[in-house]
C-alpha cells in the first residue's frame, strides 16, 4: 500500500494495526432496497371522483347565484336577532380564509381544514372570502355557489351571510359556528 501524503508513518502503522483482522467484502457494491410505493389517498380520490361525476351530470341550476347576489342562511331555530347582528358585522371576526382563485376541489379541502381549525380553537365567527366570480367561466361565481351548498350541509354552521361592502361585500361571507364543535 503506497504511503499517502500527509500521513505519518506512525499513523499509518496505527491504522494497519486497527484493521489487520478485518475481512474484505466479496462484493463492494450496495443495492438499496426497492422504495415503497407512495400511499394512495383513497378518500381524496373518491371525493375527486364524486366531484367529477357531479360536474358531468350537473344540469344548469337556475337557483345558482349570480356575481352580485347576497348569501343568506341560518339554521332553523337560530335567533333572528343574532342573525341581524351577523349581517351588520357586529360579531368579532376571529379567523379568516381566502378561497378566491382556487379550484372547487382545493377550496373544499381548505374549507374543511379551516372549519376543523376553528372548531378546535373555539373560533365562533369567521370571514370566508370566496370572490365574486369575475375570473370564472361565464363569469359565474363557482366557489360562492359551492360554498353556499357545502356550508348548509355542516352541523357546525349556525349561520352565514354576505359581508358588508367594507369586508368584501358579495365576494365574502361572515360565518357563525357552533361553540366547541369540530365537525
Amino acid at each position: 500500500m503506497p504511503k499517502s501524503p500527509g500521513i505519518s508513518e506512525q499513523d499509518s502503522a496505527l491504522f494497519r494495526a486497527a484493521v489487520k483482522d478485518t475481512i474484505p467484502l466479496k462484493r463492494d457494491t450496495f443495492t438499496p432496497p426497492t422504495p415503497r410505493p407512495a400511499p394512495q389517498p383513497v378518500k381524496t380520490q373518491a371525493d375527486n371522483q364524486a366531484v367529477l361525476r357531479e360536474m358531468e351530470t350537473g344540469e344548469l341550476n337556475h337557483a345558482m347565484l349570480e356575481c352580485g347576489d347576497e348569501l343568506l342562511y341560518y339554521r332553523p331555530g337560530f335567533q333572528k336577532q343574532s342573525f341581524r347582528k351577523l349581517r351588520q358585522g357586529k360579531f368579532k371576526i376571529e379567523a379568516e380564509l381566502d378561497l378566491h382563485g382556487m379550484t372547487s376541489e382545493t377550496a373544499k379541502q381548505e374549507l374543511t381544514a379551516f372549519l376543523r381549525y376553528c372548531g378546535a380553537r373555539n373560533k365562533r365567527c369567521a370571514r370566508v372570502i370566496h370572490g365574486k366570480g369575475h375570473g370564472s367561466k361565464n363569469r359565474q361565481p363557482v366557489i360562492k355557489n359551492k360554498l353556499n351548498h357545502w356550508l348548509r350541509q355542516r352541523n357546525d354552521v349556525l349561520a352565514f351571510c354576505s359581508a358588508r361592502p367594507m369586508d368584501g361585500g358579495t365576494g365574502a361571507i361572515y360565518l357563525l359556528l357552533r361553540k366547541g364543535n369540530s365537525d
